[in-house]
């Protein structure tokens, strides 16, 4: 028994490998922005935003829309 990436095409596995390394990269850079920015800057406590930013997509996009006091 295969994989379910085992019926899709070389075009759909590469689009899926595209959005797979975009949300990586978006959310490494919400846990940067996390590590450097002052604790006075962050809406509530960092150690709450750690888990946060874990859920897919979600998680930065919350963080840098409401976590960061402007």
């Amino acid at each position: 028994m295969g994989t379910a990436t085992n019926n899709l095409s070389p075009v759909s596995k590469l689009g899926l490998g595209v959005v797979g390394i975009l949300q990586v990269a978006f959310a490494s850079l919400a846990f940067w922005d996390l590590a450097h920015r002052d604790t006075r800057d962050v809406v509530g406590s960092k150690s709450v935003w750690v888990p946060v930013i874990l859920v897919n997509w979600i998680g930065p996009a919350s963080y840098f829309l409401f976590g960061i006091r402007r």
